[in-house]
């Protein structure tokens, strides 16, 4: 048995599995002090299932915590900053693109040291061993306890970032480091940003994991918790409090992976309706589509992995107005103040609920109450509803041809007619609590990034070392290896680098062996040098 848990900003949903069963559900508002809505969720699904706190083999977390925490500047460490590049990279500080506010809720101290790397993995410049020691004595003097370390080419080898960490535990007991090597790819900037991001969050990180704890305790829940990331596998607690910027866009990558689970489809588009925002996203091999493009976080560019997501101002709650003649549909909502301000629910507020309703093909709330709403209006709002998420699915789409549509959220509703370019509409069976369900049945995972040398070793021989490496990172991770399975894999030629260099990135994924996930592992992209 498994209990899956997403907890948002205004709901927390619960669900029960028994193998592939869903045994019972709850939506409940998000606390304050979040084990208090995880507990209330998981309380009534464990009544509703007549199960005892015994029974759970596992349970999977997915959570909206730190994103929200990062785009609102709530919550926020200042950090200690240390760029291994020297004498390159000094004409562009850290922190050079951030937002001014993103900035000064966050900028400790900036050290830029002597250090780093060759794109093949020859040293660039001797580490400045003197200069990270003085950089540790200030940042303990300055009360920083938690550092962001990034180096010149450090995905291809790591060793100067792994022995800045030691210097700074010596000189600073009890810091918290995060090496940007675990976190991003190549490109220094995006990948620094990304570790101050992950360094900020270290104190909330314990936090909201500790509450995790908390509530199972409360509960008398003793089996082992995973965290969901963002490329649809698990990670352990103890991981997820050093690396939190790994769950940002977890939760539409779960309500991908429960879509795909539930309705048995490996490849479809997905769109994930809430009460403000419809996430598109494309599952390819059961997995959401990986964006190929550096990704914008509260403002900060970073080159972590994260789905390729197109997210649109349309919702349950999307207010509905019309200026100049013409109807407006969102972004505004009401949001998770849906039941008291929609004219369904006795509010006084217009929205895409209201429509859907007053058309005939919603039931929820008091239809009564919208019955006088002319028709031209219901008319138009419902086409508006309808061609937004056409259009959302046709610039997600690579091809003309058509492809199944998965609707999953609460928002679900909204949608009544055929969608042009679709070849048929799905609403899979608990289609508003997909996002828990996929945090349910998420997989363990494991990624190699590595450059090698065709000329060297031939192309064969590198692809099959790369997929050998990404299964036993997976495996390390806690998969059952009898499971593991490759689920994507890239090859980019480097041009202007000899040897036919060719960078490899794989991914694979087997389902948890719960008996051996209860030792905290690091994040699997560690490339090294072939």
């Amino acid at each position: 048995m498994r209990m899956g848990i997403d907890v948002g900003g205004t709901n927390t949903d619960a669900v029960l599995l028994d193998g592939r069963q869903v045994l019972a559900w709850r939506k409940a508002p998000t606390t304050a002090d979040v084990s208090t809505g995880i507990v209330e969720a998981i309380s009534a699904v464990l009544a509703q299932a007549s199960v005892a706190p015994g029974e759970i083999e596992s349970v999977m977390i997915g959570t909206t915590q730190f994103t929200n925490a990062i785009v609102e500047r709530r919550q926020l460490l200042k950090v200690g900053v240390i760029r291994i590049a020297l004498p390159a990279t000094s004409g562009l500080p850290p922190l050079v693109d951030w937002p001014e506010d993103m900035k000064e809720a966050v900028h400790g101290a900036t050290y830029l040291v002597h250090g780093g790397y060759q794109h093949d993995g020859r040293v660039a410049n001797a580490l400045g061993v003197e200069e990270l020691k003085s950089a540790a004595r200030e940042l303990r003097n300055l009360g920083i306890s938690s550092v962001a370390v990034s180096c010149v080419f450090s995905p291809i080898k790591a060793e100067m970032e792994m022995q800045a960490e030691q210097i700074l535990r010596d000189l600073m007991p009890g810091v918290r480091v995060s090496l940007s090597h675990r976190i991003g790819r190549l490109g220094i900037l995006e990948r620094e940003n990304a570790s101050i991001m992950n360094a900020c969050l270290a104190d909330l990180s314990a936090s909201v994991v500790q509450s995790f704890r908390d509530a199972l305790d409360r509960l008398g829940i003793a089996a082992p918790f995973f965290i969901s990331q963002n490329d649809g596998t698990l990670m352990s607690a103890e991981v997820v409090e050093r690396y939190p910027v790994l769950t940002f866009a977890s939760g539409p990558t779960n309500s991908m992976r429960g879509a795909a689970y539930l309705s048995d489809r490996a490849d479809a588009i997905v769109a994930d309706i809430g009460g403000t925002t419809t996430d598109i996203g494309v599952l390819v091999n059961g997995f959401p589509r990986e964006s190929s493009v550096n990704a914008d976080i509260g403002g900060v560019r970073t080159n972590f992995r994260m789905p390729d997501i197109l997210s649109l101002g349309l919702g349950g709650g999307s207010i509905v107005r019309r200026t100049s003649g013409s109807l407006t549909l969102g972004p505004q909502s009401v949001g998770f103040a849906i039941r008291e301000k929609a004219l369904v629910f006795g509010g006084d507020t217009l929205t895409a609920t209201d429509i859907a309703v007053a058309a005939g093909y919603a039931d929820v709330g008091d239809r009564s109450r919208v019955a006088g709403l002319p028709a031209d209006l219901v008319s138009e709002g419902v086409s508006q509803i309808h061609r937004m998420v056409a259009v959302g699915m046709d610039r997600m789409k690579t091809s003309r041809a058509h492809a199944p549509l998965m609707l999953v959220g609460g928002g679900a509703v909204l949608i009544h007619e055929p969608i042009p370019g679709a070849g048929e509409v799905i609403v899979p069976p608990y289609a508003s609590v997909a996002n828990a369900i996929g945090a349910a049945i998420a997989q363990v995972g494991g990624e190699v990034d590595r450059v090698f040398y065709y000329a060297k070793s031939g192309r064969e021989a590198s692809l099959e070392a790369a997929r050998t490496a990404a299964k036993q990172a997976a495996v390390d991770a806690g998969a059952d290896r009898a499971t593991v399975k490759i689920v994507e894999l890239e090859e980019l030629p480097l041009a202007y680098v000899p040897d036919g260099a060719v960078r490899i990135r794989v991914r694979a994924a087997g389902e948890l062996l719960v008996a051996a996930s209860d030792r905290a592992r690091e994040p699997s992209a560690s490339p090294v040098m072939n």
